[in-house]
């Protein structure tokens, strides 16, 4: 008798854990050195979100969560690392809608993919019917973040890329670049390790 049924026929495991679920054992094993609050957060919804987003194969949820990964510094924030002095260099950025002083630091980047720019806060806050152009800050919640994600994800069309298998192309369209792309791929072949 194998260990499965041994332990159903003893009560145990009643309700099998779904080999696609994102829960927050399979995010720490992830990322072991994960906040608490974000990966609990993320794991909340995640699942019900993906389904809404067509991400729902193996390979398009570790590739989702791949560049999560990196992006949070292994799920450690929801906001970039620096202060004022460093989020300057987004100042009169028109590239990211940043035309009034004050918007580099005012538009950081947050959440799980690092929103980044007044026009891609004013852009998503329309599409989530949340205001983040005038609340920033509110990109940094775990749930708004991964809303977000979802949003741009979708968006930018970037099923296709994971559906390939292409962590630079996945990489390009989330960062606009390879930055990170050695860690990225190191996050996917661990996620491949957890949900494929």
């Amino acid at each position: 008798m194998s260990m499965r049924a041994i332990g159903n026929w003893v009560g145990l495991d009643h309700a099998a854990e779904p080999r696609l679920a994102v829960t927050r054992e399979r995010l720490l094993r992830l990322a072991p050195s994960a906040k608490a609050t974000i990966v609990a957060g993320i794991a909340e919804r995640f699942d019900e979100l993906a389904a809404d987003h067509d991400i729902a194969t193996p390979r398009r949820i570790c590739h989702l969560l791949a560049q999560a990964a990196h992006e949070t510094d292994g799920f450690r924030t929801l906001e970039e690392y620096g202060g004022p002095a460093y989020f300057s260099r987004y100042e009169g950025r028109r590239d990211l809608g940043n035309i009034q002083a004050g918007d580099g630091v005012r538009y950081h980047g947050r959440g799980i993919f690092q929103l980044t720019g007044r026009t891609n806060y004013r852009r998503f806050g329309q599409i989530l019917g949340i205001d983040l152009e005038r609340n920033p800050e509110l990109a940094m919640q775990p749930e708004t973040s991964l809303r977000v994600a979802f949003a741009y994800w979708s968006e930018r069309a970037i099923n296709a890329a994971a559906d390939a298998d292409d962590v630079e192309r996945v990489t390009r369209l989330i960062n606009g670049g390879r930055n990170g792309l050695v860690e990225r791929a190191r996050y996917l072949a661990k996620a491949k390790g957890i949900w494929l």
